[in-house]
């Protein structure tokens, strides 16, 4: 059994990408994922996620995301 995860929510800033010595692309990013419920207070809360893409995903990502764009992992 394979554990699944999907997160959808918004970049905090923009993508930043880096090329390692080998030529593979690197992108390290935030989602800002709000919780399906409520507090104490009535509000709702967020969960700050720190992603990475490598590769292809990596380029794309950095080109085409940008901060407050929402995103689906």
């Amino acid at each position: 059994m394979i554990n699944n995860v999907t997160l959808i929510g918004r970049l905090t800033k923009e993508p930043e990408i880096k090329y390692l010595e080998t030529g593979n692309a690197v992108c390290r990013f935030t989602l800002a994922v709000q919780r399906n419920f409520t507090n104490k207070q009535g509000e709702r809360d967020a969960d700050f996620i720190n992603c990475v893409a490598w590769g292809k995903t990596a380029e794309l990502v950095a080109q085409y995301v940008k901060k407050g764009h929402k995103l689906g992992i």
